[in-house]
């Protein structure tokens, strides 16, 4: 299998207002999620998947005032939560799409291939909840500091054990057309792809940004991480 495109992720200042965005921007409502204790998060769920994004969905993940992350404090919140940057922006502007993460058939070897590109993705996790169609595994690279690299262009690691969280989610009418990439380093960001072994995501030079086209009950929606 090669690495594909796992999902998008949606940070917002809460995940109420995540669940508002969400209905207000493709006037449907997110399935259900859960929580992460080792980071101190929640999330809800969106399965935005195609042909082309057979297992694709969209994470709408916020901080859980209610938890203390388990991650020892020196680390941080994966996907920049907690940067003050990123905090401020979602306080004015809302909930924004900020990066994605990538499946990879060997999660370990994809670690090593970056590595050869003086890239440190972050160490991997293992992580693990319970849904109502069962147990969830998983294996997520998550650096110290949080950071997600080339403002959020470069995927996150995942590798997910026997099952996957969309085989449960039922269809929501959203379906994800493209996904496109902008970096002023666009070759290293192609380059670093290419170590990853994800293909068909375009990448052009420019200001830093994603930017994901879906079709919605509402039409086309265009999302733009807006360099956050």
């Amino acid at each position: 299998m090669p690495a594909r495109i796992d999902h998008l992720v949606i940070a917002a200042r809460s995940l109420d207002e995540g669940v508002r965005w969400c209905e207000a921007t493709f006037g449907v409502a997110p399935g259900a999620g859960g929580t992460h204790p080792l980071m101190g998060t929640h999330n809800r769920l969106l399965k935005i998947a195609t042909p082309d994004f057979p297992r694709a969905y969209l994470e709408i993940i916020a901080i859980d005032p209610a938890q203390k992350p388990a991650r020892p404090a020196a680390f941080h919140r994966w996907f920049d939560l907690d940067d003050p940057a990123l905090q401020l922006a979602l306080a004015r502007e809302g909930p924004r799409l900020v990066h994605f993460v990538a499946e990879v058939p060997d999660a370990d070897a994809t670690l090593h291939a970056l590595a050869r590109h003086r890239i440190d993705r972050g160490r991997l996790l293992e992580a693990s909840r319970d849904t109502p169609a069962g147990r969830l595994d998983w294996r997520i690279t998550v650096r110290d500091d949080g950071q997600r690299l080339f403002y959020g262009a470069l995927p996150t690691l995942i590798a997910w054990g026997a099952a996957h969280p969309s085989d449960g989610m039922a269809h929501s009418g959203v379906r994800l057309r493209s996904l496109a990439l902008s970096h002023p380093r666009a070759g290293d960001l192609e380059r670093a792809l290419h170590a990853i072994g994800l293909a068909g995501v375009p990448v052009s030079s420019g200001a830093p940004h994603l930017r994901a086209e879906f079709d919605t009950p509402r039409g086309t929606v265009m999302l733009d991480s807006k360099g956050t």
